[in-house]
């Protein structure tokens, strides 16, 4: 069974990520021990709240994080989670991120649209990725979110549309850091089928 950890930084939706992770076969464990991030199969950042906070908050695991991207092993950060794999965010001022994917962090403009951007929306794929094997093109997953990820396009997994384009989800040029904006785990038998392809990757 594959070991997969969720880590706790103070910030995030730590229990259905675990519900959707169990479901999907995993052996998932809640922890903030550098030592037992370095052993899981596979990582889970979670995060619902502030960039500047997230990165206060984890700059104790800095050096674990990059040990563990560096190993090769897949890394899944979900909504702030992947906000904070950028290079920076404007949120609360300019705040560096982690820097594992390059792209900023941007408020969603003024329109006469809603924000936060909350509810199901449809995301495009833009290029293949084994986190999305088996899931259809134009698929409907939910979002809850105010700040987007502007990266290149070959940072991008899946865009969405909400008065902009954003990538709705991200990936590094080695292929094993993912992100999504939207939530895997309240994205039913879509988002189920998501978490038991990284939980394949691992």
């Amino acid at each position: 069974m594959k070991k997969i950890v969720i880590i706790d930084y103070g910030l995030g939706n730590l229990r259905s990520v675990r519900k959707g992770l169990e479901h999907a076969g995993a052996d998932v464990l809640i922890s903030s021990d550098p030592s037992e991030i370095l052993g899981a199969d596979g990582v889970i950042l979670p995060g619902v709240g502030a960039f500047r906070d997230a990165m206060k908050n984890i700059q104790g695991l800095l050096g674990t994080i990059n040990s563990y991207v560096g190993s090769g092993k897949p890394m899944l950060g979900i909504c702030l989670g992947q906000q904070i794999l950028m290079s920076r965010s404007e949120e609360g001022g300019h705040t560096e991120g982690l820097g594992l994917i390059k792209g900023s962090v941007l408020r969603f403009p003024h329109s006469d649209l809603k924000v936060p951007h909350m509810g199901w929306n449809s995301i495009g794929m833009t290029r293949q990725h084994p986190f999305f094997e088996g899931i259809p093109d134009n698929t409907y997953v939910y979002f809850v979110h105010s700040y987007y990820v502007d990266t290149a396009g070959s940072n991008a997994l899946a865009v969405c549309e909400y008065g902009t384009k954003f990538a709705a989800s991200v990936v590094n040029n080695a292929g094993n850091v993912i992100g999504t904006q939207f939530h895997p785990e309240k994205s039913g038998d879509t988002g189920l089928r998501m978490l038991r392809n990284f939980v394949n990757m691992c």
